[in-house]
């Protein structure tokens, strides 16, 4: 027998001499909710572990995410008040604005800021963009908000902004408002393939949603791969720095074709409910809660994601640099 692929499996040290797929801290970027009035961190209950912050307490987290040597964070608002046009998303005194700076103040440019560029938090009906007359989330009047909100992002500090809403046009109206004012050297990381998945369930209990009804007439149907790539090209045509698939786990291949589209960065959001199905099985004693969590994490990198957003990314980076 001349083919013995069973050698190169024989010890620990030789598995990791010719491992293929390898996590690094520096991959990893934390996504963190930001709650408006927060004198502590509030527990959410279907993602065990992870918080709304305190300004305070976020803090602490930005300047251990840089000893951790994390690739950034995605910073999430979570407003008191909402209104129809969600107008806090662009006050320099909302939540997220707030947050930004404070983030920026904490690390400078020893950790990458990233903000999520989208209205769900902000409005009291939920959707990622404001409402027409008969109730349909306008596409073309959600874009002027959505440049506003680009440009007081920057403002505020953020070195990366996401839009993360869907708008047909968003990246090319982001990046124009952007550069009108200056802010040349912004990343813009597109949600390019973002789908109305199920997977996101406790990520509303994180951030307070107000939704009604549902994002199916802008996120993408979970049955379409082909789309993917149609949406993916259209933001890179438009000046996407960096693109992403969201959810992560359940489109796997998505993310591999988007991969072999595209030269950008490739990222891959690991979503609420995956957090919250491996923990819960870990809980009731089902899985090895660690090895899940490396195994889920490596098989997002495997299929060709660069950056993986995960709630995770702190704990993984502490057994990776032990």
């Amino acid at each position: 027998m001349i083919e013995r692929p069973r050698r190169l499996r024989s010890s620990a040290a030789m598995r990791r001499l010719v491992r293929e797929t390898r996590l690094a801290p520096s991959q990893l970027v934390l996504p963190m909710f930001v709650a408006e009035g927060a004198s502590e961190p509030r527990p959410i209950t279907s993602m065990p572990g992870v918080v709304q912050h305190s300004r305070e307490s976020a803090k602490k987290a930005y300047a251990e995410a840089v000893e951790l040597g994390l690739g950034g964070v995605m910073l999430f608002g979570v407003p008191e008040s909402k209104d129809a046009q969600g107008s806090g998303a662009c006050d320099p005194a909302g939540i997220l604005n707030v947050a930004i700076a404070d983030a920026r103040a904490e690390v400078g440019d020893d950790l990458l800021v990233m903000s999520d560029l989208c209205l769900d938090e902000f409005t009291d009906h939920g959707h990622c963009g404001v409402l027409d007359d008969q109730g349909r989330v306008d596409n073309d009047a959600t874009l002027q908000i959505y440049g506003q909100m680009a440009v007081a992002q920057a403002a505020a500090g953020a070195h990366v902004v996401a839009p993360s809403g869907m708008m047909d046009g968003q990246v090319a109206v982001i990046r124009a408002a952007l550069d009108e004012v200056g802010h040349l050297d912004t990343v813009v990381l597109a949600y390019a393939a973002k789908y109305a998945s199920a997977f996101y369930g406790p990520f509303r209990e994180a951030v307070d949603s107000s939704l009604q009804g549902d994002r199916r007439t802008y996120q993408q149907d979970p049955a379409n791969r082909r789309e993917a790539l149609r949406e993916t090209l259209l933001d890179v045509e438009q000046g996407a720095d960096i693109v992403m698939v969201k959810p992560a786990m359940s489109y796997l291949d998505v993310l591999a074709d988007v991969r072999a589209a595209v030269d950008l960065p490739v990222a891959a959001y690991q979503v609420s409910g995956e957090y919250a199905m491996i923990e819960a099985a870990a809980a009731q004693g089902w899985i090895d809660r660690d090895r899940a969590i490396d195994e889920s994490l490596v098989s997002i990198r495997r299929a060709g994601a660069d950056i993986v957003l995960t709630y995770w990314a702190a704990e993984v980076a502490r057994r990776l640099t032990r």
